[in-house]
């Protein structure tokens, strides 16, 4: 495996890829990687010939409140971990290289953003969108991988690639979790041990969720579930939310796809999960008692 720090050499060594027509599969990170991580490298490992695996902590999509200075870090482990789950190059740039001066074109997102975590983090995924965008111009990929833990992020990211037509697939992966259903998370090491047993609570108040859903309108469910949260764990229940998906807005019949999402605050982590079913509002009305689950 190849470690590249700036964006030249990454440029110089992809070029010569590309002329051969080998293909590039790509997985961003912010490092300090999990199971989660490496299942996406293992999956581009399988359908890609390059696998490139960046790290950037990316300062624009923290909020000055929040942890960019004490987010988990190491790249010396995570050297070992991308190059054993099969990727080619690793890339992972400072901040200087990535952002030389202030930015004068940034990337602003208007829709997919006004709930769940997007209508309390402000700028947030306007960050997100901003770098992956240097990104892409700068690996050129053919598929890029994510994990459907954050499923906001993979629906403005899919908008992205749409609206700006980068010649590239976005493939949302299944979530990779713990063993008590807990979402892995580089996060997770912040939770004390009382709040780590807790947490497998959000998983679980997702599965209720799904049951509730087939007596109960999205609103008389989302406080089941907020009810459920308080009661089984010490956390900030920041929001419970059932919506349409990808476009994140009030479900309808007329919805194919629906998430439901939770966000719950810790003492020193934040943590979110979520679950996209079919739509069940039409299938009240069928008198079907199941509904499937991605």
């Amino acid at each position: 495996m190849k470690i590249v720090k700036t964006i030249q050499e990454l440029q110089y060594l992809l070029k010569k890829e590309k002329t051969a027509s080998r293909t590039i599969g790509f997985v961003p990170t912010m490092g300090y990687l999990h199971d989660g991580h490496l299942s996406l490298i293992k999956r581009a490992r399988k359908e890609s010939q390059i696998v490139v695996v960046s790290i950037f902590v990316n300062p624009l999509q923290f909020g000055p409140n929040e942890d960019f200075d004490r987010y988990p870090r190491d790249l010396e482990r995570d050297t070992k971990l991308a190059e054993d789950a099969g990727a080619d190059v690793l890339f992972c740039p400072e901040t200087t290289e990535m952002y030389p001066d202030k930015p004068v074109v940034t990337v602003a997102v208007h829709r997919r953003t006004d709930a769940l975590c997007g209508k309390s983090r402000i700028g947030h995924f306007d960050g997100v969108a901003t770098v992956l965008t240097k990104l892409f111009n700068i690996v050129a990929p053919d598929k890029v991988y994510f994990g459907m833990k954050d499923a906001q992020q993979v629906a403005v990211v899919k908008g992205l690639a749409e609206d700006f037509n980068f010649s590239l697939e976005v493939i949302g992966c299944e979530t990779k979790r713990e063993s008590d259903g807990l979402a892995m998370s580089s996060r997770n090491v912040y939770l004390t041990q009382k709040e780590r047993t807790e947490a497998s609570h959000l998983y679980q108040s997702l599965i209720k969720a799904k049951n509730w859903l087939l007596d109960l309108e999205s609103g008389e469910t989302e406080k089941k579930m907020i009810e459920y949260l308080e009661e089984q764990t010490n956390g900030t229940v920041e929001y419970c939310k059932i919506l349409s998906y990808p476009e994140l807005l009030s479900p309808t019949a007329f919805d194919e796809k629906l998430i439901i999402a939770v966000s719950v605050r810790f003492s020193k982590a934040r943590l979110i999960d979520n679950m996209i079913i079919d739509n069940v509002l039409e299938r009240k009305e069928s008198g079907e008692e199941t509904c499937s689950v991605h």
